[in-house]
């Protein structure tokens, strides 16, 4: 999953939100010197991790890229399910995807003190190009795959990706939507339990 992903199965807790968003750079226990509920993000985003690598849908979504881009192709699978979310938002949300993306903006604005470097140094440019937003569209696709192919000394090609994305279009869609109920269930259970301790 990728960033609209965790944003959106983080529920309504905000502090779950940012911290959800930010996991990728808060590597091993270094998690445990942030406030709880941010703790509690950043544990539901490596179980929502783990819970969608070892998905049999996810794999086999996976498994249609993997010739062609090998390792790559989880990462690039997790594009495409974030481009289904945003394109079929009205199914999964009640509020407008652009005023979601941009109260999300605005929280982790008015809680830049207590992001990782990592994620200040890129948040300007998420927010300038509205990434989330963009992941609606092939062409907001292509550019997010084309930046994580520069990221990757332009070995990966995954900015090619959207071909495959176009040619199998219905037959990815279908494979989110499978996978997208389950790993909604499976967010909210986490959420229960995390809350419970």
């Amino acid at each position: 999953m990728n960033f609209l992903a965790h944003i959106y199965l983080s529920g309504d807790n905000d502090q779950i939100k940012i911290g959800n968003f930010m996991a990728d750079s808060i590597k091993g226990k270094k998690y445990l010197k942030y406030p709880e509920e941010i703790q509690k993000g950043i544990v539901l985003h490596r179980a929502i991790d783990y819970y969608t690598d070892t998905h049999p849908v996810f794999k086999q979504s996976t498994k249609r890229l993997f010739s062609t881009y090998g390792h790559y192709s989880g990462i690039i699978v997790d594009i495409f399910y974030d481009h289904f979310l945003a394109a079929n938002w009205r199914k999964y949300s009640g509020s407008q995807l652009e005023k979601y993306t941009l109260d999300f903006y605005a929280l982790l604005e008015n809680n830049f003190d207590i992001l990782p470097s990592k994620v200040k140094s890129f948040l300007p440019y998420m927010i300038n190009d509205n990434w989330l937003l963009s992941y609606a569209s092939i062409e907001g696709i292509e550019k997010v795959l084309s930046g994580m192919n520069r990221r990757t000394g332009r070995k990966s090609d995954m900015h090619l990706a959207t071909k495959e994305l176009q040619e199998h279009y219905q037959d990815f869609q279908f494979e989110f939507e499978i996978f997208f109920d389950e790993v909604i269930v499976f967010s909210k259970e986490k959420i229960l339990e995390l809350n419970e301790k």
